[in-house]
């Protein structure tokens, strides 16, 4: 079965981003598709040194638990993120754990080429598209998929479970979701 790792980065314990990763976890699994969400919640992620032992290691030489990510989202055939809002952009934990996977891929063997995935920006009132054009980023230059929506891959929420008012939200987010899981079960026809 093919499988769609997500990561989401808020802080929170009960946060509208999880809340939004949760609805598109449930549409990938009506198409079919396992899902695993992965909270960096109290986890301490470190930046990247740029040491170059990734190339011959294959893997990161921090020991911070990113490495068990790396092997999730290696078998996977998806990846998607959820990132809240913060001044503006993307948590910096969570652009962290991008560079690093980013750089264990193209050190090695290119795990992320041809993944399924994309970006999701959860905020109160502003810097959705700024963020979702920095995770679009990593997504591009490791030659990953991401399909397409009726509209970005924002939604607007500020306390806990808001993110049912943004129905416009809701609905592009879900749509994205289906079209990540129509188009890996194209591929691997």
């Amino acid at each position: 079965m093919s499988k769609v790792i997500m990561i989401c980065a808020s802080p929170r314990k009960k946060s509208n981003t999880m809340a939004v990763l949760e609805e598109c976890a449930h549409i990938l699994e009506s198409e079919g598709l396992e899902v695993e969400i992965i909270s960096l919640r109290k986890r301490k992620i470190d930046s990247c040194q740029a040491c170059g032992s990734c190339a011959k290691i294959k893997k990161c030489i921090l020991d911070d638990g990113l490495n068990e990510i790396i092997e999730k989202v290696r078998v996977a055939d998806g990846f998607i993120v959820g990132s809240p809002v913060y001044f503006g952009t993307a948590r910096g934990d969570l652009m962290a754990a991008l560079q690093r996977m980013g750089m264990v891929s193209m050190a090695s063997d290119q795990y992320l080429s041809w993944k399924v995935g994309g970006p999701i920006a959860v905020a109160r009132r502003g810097g959705h598209t700024a963020t979702i054009q920095e995770l679009l980023m990593f997504y591009f230059i490791n030659d990953m998929i991401v399909p397409g929506s009726t509209y970005w891959n924002m939604v607007f929420a500020h306390a806990p479970g808001e993110t049912a008012n943004d129905e416009e939200g809701i609905k592009t987010v879900r749509r994205f979701a289906e079209n990540v899981g129509k188009l890996i079960k194209k591929i691997k026809q």
